[in-house]
């Protein structure tokens, strides 16, 4: 398959990808406004059923890095399906669970298979596509993503409306169901069977510490993992704090949540835009430089005043708006010189991501504080961290840039 440079309009096979991978945020979003609720029924606290999203989060990490060896020497097809019916088996244990452990054991196993949903697409963008193309495929993708954490709190606040909590795990059976038809009939492999590596425990580990010996790889999929433990802390954290903190009802709270999604939304397409232009590189470069004040700037007021409603939606939004921008491009550079060794790549890079998002949301679910400082501290460390691994990383990028071009 010769890899395209550019992208002409949104090609079905994209849309596939991007309805596999909102398996993600569905089974992360969908069921946040139900904090209370299911931590009512287990009679127990909101902050142990905070965990459950760390143990979802370490799961998919864990699961990233089975999957990639897998399509590298499978294929793209067969680790997607064995994931998307994960994904339905957990659900339904989620559903059906009796006790909160029986639950967090449903939540490892819909991990698992959103393993495959993750890192699976991005290997596909790379087949198809060049650096710079991939990075705007990445962030295509990231607009048709964005579609669940915009509505799924919404969804899931207005499922407790009319129905117990474990309806929301129903619904997500439902769309592992229709994603496995739409896979029937609309996927297409896309890894010729002559760029296929081979299998086995030793040359998985060897690619695997080859990788972290890829100074460049590491440190951009060090930055994106920083960035998504921000974004994880927000996920684990903003439910206690709009909701108990602020008095932010659950009906209310998806709509808050929602605000996000869409600067998310703008940032990504704007970023796809700009890449027309300019290389992912220094468009990322530019911005690392400012993110991190928004989170600081906060932390500064936090300590010396209680921290206003209205100031902690900006600095979210504001990160969220930074992540629609920082994300696509971390990933494109970092898969930018690895070769027939994508899958692999891929899977490591996710790995990184939801390490760094179980971190965030560990430390915040651990860390109480009576108001938001606990969740706004965390979330400026990530994205200061975020920034300094990632400016190394890019210049890293600029050094392999005058040794060779990036892998095809």
């Amino acid at each position: 398959m010769t890899k395209q440079t550019e992208i002409q309009g949104i090609p079905g096979w994209l849309v596939l990808m991007g309805l596999l991978t909102m398996s993600v945020p569905l089974g992360i979003d969908l069921y946040l406004p139900a904090f209370p609720d299911i931590a009512h029924d287990y009679h127990t606290t909101t902050q142990a059923i905070e965990r459950t999203l760390p143990v979802f989060l370490l799961g998919m990490a864990l699961g990233q890095l089975l999957y990639g060896p897998v399509s590298d020497r499978f294929g793209r097809r067969p680790p997607l399906y064995v994931g998307v019916i994960l994904f339905i088996i957990g659900s339904g244990v989620c559903a059906w669970a009796p006790t909160l452990a029986t639950f967090m054991v449903g939540r490892a196993i819909q991990a698992l298979g959103c393993g495959a949903c993750m890192v699976v697409p991005r290997a596909v963008i790379r087949d198809h596509y060049q650096t710079q193309a991939a990075a705007r495929a990445m962030s295509m993708l990231l607009l048709l993503t964005a579609a669940a954490p915009l509505l799924a709190p919404s969804v899931g606040g207005q499922i407790l409306r009319f129905a117990e909590w474990p309806t929301i795990f129903h619904a997500q059976v439902l769309y592992g169901l229709v994603l496995l038809a739409a896979m029937q009939f609309f996927l297409r492999e896309s890894l010729p069977s002559t760029n296929r590596q081979p299998l086995s425990v030793w040359s998985a580990l060897k690619t695997y510490g080859s990788l972290l010996n890829h100074r460049q790889f590491l440190a951009m999929s060090m930055s994106g993992g920083l960035a998504m433990g921000g974004l994880f802390a927000y996920l684990t954290g903003s439910p206690r704090v709009f909701i108990e903190v602020y008095g932010i009802s659950p009906q209310w709270y998806g709509p808050l949540f929602g605000i996000n999604a869409i600067v998310m939304v703008i940032t990504s397409q704007l970023n796809a835009r700009l890449l027309r232009r300019r290389h992912p590189s220094l468009l990322l470069q530019r911005l690392l430089w400012v993110w991190p004040w928004a989170g600081l700037i906060t932390v500064l007021i936090g300590l010396a005043f209680p921290l206003p409603f209205w100031l902690v939606v900006l600095k979210s939004a504001l990160f969220m708006a930074g992540l629609g921008m920082v994300n696509p491009n971390s990933a494109a550079l970092a898969l930018a010189w690895q070769g027939r060794r994508l899958g692999s790549a891929s899977a490591m890079m996710g790995a990184f991501q939801f390490l760094g998002g179980t971190l965030g949301g560990l430390v915040v679910s651990v860390w109480h504080t009576e108001g938001p400082l606990n969740l706004v501290v965390v979330m400026a460390g990530c994205m200061t961290g975020a920034c300094v691994i990632g400016l190394w990383g890019l210049h890293l990028s600029r050094q392999l840039a005058a040794q060779k071009n990036p892998a095809s």
